[in-house]
């Protein structure tokens, strides 16, 4: 347990006195399921978490291993000591700023449950605009199509695109090993595991060419801009899958320095930038030759995230 952690579980224990309304806010043996999911979603909104209501439900079920619909079937039985144990220590990592993916060691992204460990980047909603930018890019998803995934971490990019896409192989590549482990576990749960290759290496370094389809979340953070991060992303994302260097943009310069040998004739390239990162990006893969599709796709943020540029034919 981290010391951040630790220090969360004493300050959530030493409130024992303090009330919400004249309730206590304690969560303890005896209480209700749906007590101890209010007052537990009270706590985090106290701590201006971003979404209490849900990050209660899951970490609830986490503790008293329900599903959702199991949840709501015993939400007036009481907590067991064990159970209100258990949901107090995963209380303290979240109030510490541990996004539930991690306490969970899961996260579902593009509909796939996605195991994780502290080594692979947690998958987030904006990367799915990639998916959807290589599907649109993609007029018969029924041919067999050689996929590549840059920097896959947990897989999600790549089994995502295998899931729509059932004549297609793929390729994940990522520095480090610990991560292409996490890609093995979620191919093989996903059914994906005789479709998927794995490779240890940096970027494209190792792979020849070939590619219809090459997509990427590379780590686009400029250094100096990681310490200024959210807790969640500072301290528990790997930095490696954070750290883009000086201006945020060394994966995407090794990216296109590659990317005329990985495509196939007419391939398609799709990466995924942070904000105000558009110009940069597509100059940087139009001065490679690539020829870069406008607008770049946002997501529903409004946010331009998903660049995406072709090898002529």
């Amino acid at each position: 347990m981290s010391e951040a952690t630790r220090s969360a579980l004493r300050a959530f224990a030493s409130r024992r006195g303090e009330t919400d309304g004249g309730r206590n806010q304690r969560i303890e043996s005896g209480l209700s399921v749906d007590v101890a999911r209010r007052r537990l979603a009270r706590e985090f909104r106290r701590h201006a978490l971003d979404a209490p209501e849900l990050d209660a439900r899951l970490l609830l079920e986490h503790a008293l291993g329900l599903d959702h619909a199991a949840l709501v079937a015993q939400s007036d039985r009481p907590l067991t000591t064990r159970e209100a144990d258990a949901l107090a220590a995963l209380t303290a990592r979240r109030l510490a700023r541990e996004p539930v993916a991690r306490i969970l060691g899961r996260k579902e992204f593009w509909g796939l449950p996605l195991a994780l460990d502290a080594d692979a980047l947690i998958p987030r909603p904006e990367t799915e605009t990639v998916v959807e930018a290589a599907l649109a890019a993609t007029a018969d998803r029924t041919r067999p199509i050689h996929l590549l995934d840059l920097g896959t971490g947990s897989g999600a990019l790549l089994l995502a695109l295998l899931s729509e896409l059932p004549a297609a192989t793929g390729v994940g590549t990522d520095r480090d090993p610990v991560a292409l482990g996490v890609a093995r576990t979620n191919a093989i749960a996903l059914g994906f595991g005789t479709r998927t290759h794995l490779v240890a290496c940096d970027f494209g370094a190792a792979l020849g060419g070939g590619f219809d389809l090459v997509v990427s979340n590379p780590p686009y953070v400029a250094t100096a801009e990681i310490a200024r991060l959210d807790a969640d992303v500072r301290d528990h994302d790997p930095h490696l899958a954070l750290d883009g260097g000086a201006d945020g943009l060394d994966c995407y310069r090794a990216i296109a320095r590659d990317a005329a040998r990985l495509l196939a004739p007419g391939g398609r390239l799709v990466v995924e930038i942070g904000q105000g990162q558009e110009a940069p990006v597509t100059a940087l893969f139009a001065a490679c030759g690539l020829s870069v599709e406008v607008p770049v796709r946002s997501d529903l943020s409004g946010i331009p995230r998903a660049v995406s540029a072709s090898r002529n034919p």
